[in-house]
């Protein structure tokens, strides 16, 4: 997530960025410098404001789950943790989701592979608009 997006959840959510840094736990000087670009997001912060926002933009409305989008076979499936905590419509903000076959090493090679899927494709469209 770059600092462009960041401010975009942010302004999605219609929130100041005193109120959002209130909402992630962390300084406002943090969220001013995200949004600027001179601090680096972490992770959980990533992960909590995509959460927010799509929680904002869908509710808790039921969404067709990944692995019926990607057409994941059985297998595969059987082992994925978002199957697992039937949570398809949150595959992206779980760890060690099977996307491509195999448990990812960070939350960036995570992201990475969730902004290419047709599953995240609806939440990428909520981070990129304006």
């Amino acid at each position: 997530m770059d600092n462009a997006v960041f401010q975009r959840c942010r302004e999605k959510l219609g929130k100041t960025q005193k109120e959002l840094a209130q909402i992630l736990c962390t300084s406002l000087k943090s969220v001013h410098g995200y949004e600027q670009g001179w601090r680096k997001i972490p992770a959980h912060i990533q992960r909590l404001l995509m959460f927010l926002v799509m929680r904002k933009q869908f509710g808790r409305r039921k969404l067709k789950p990944c692995w019926e989008i990607n057409h994941c076979p059985a297998k595969l499936r059987e082992r994925c943790p978002a199957n697992e905590f039937k949570a398809g419509d949150l595959c992206w903000f779980i760890s060690g989701t099977l996307c491509d076959c195999s448990p990812h090493e960070s939350w960036e090679a995570k992201i990475a592979i969730c902004w290419r899927c047709k599953a995240f494709a609806r939440i990428r469209k909520q981070l990129e608009a304006d």
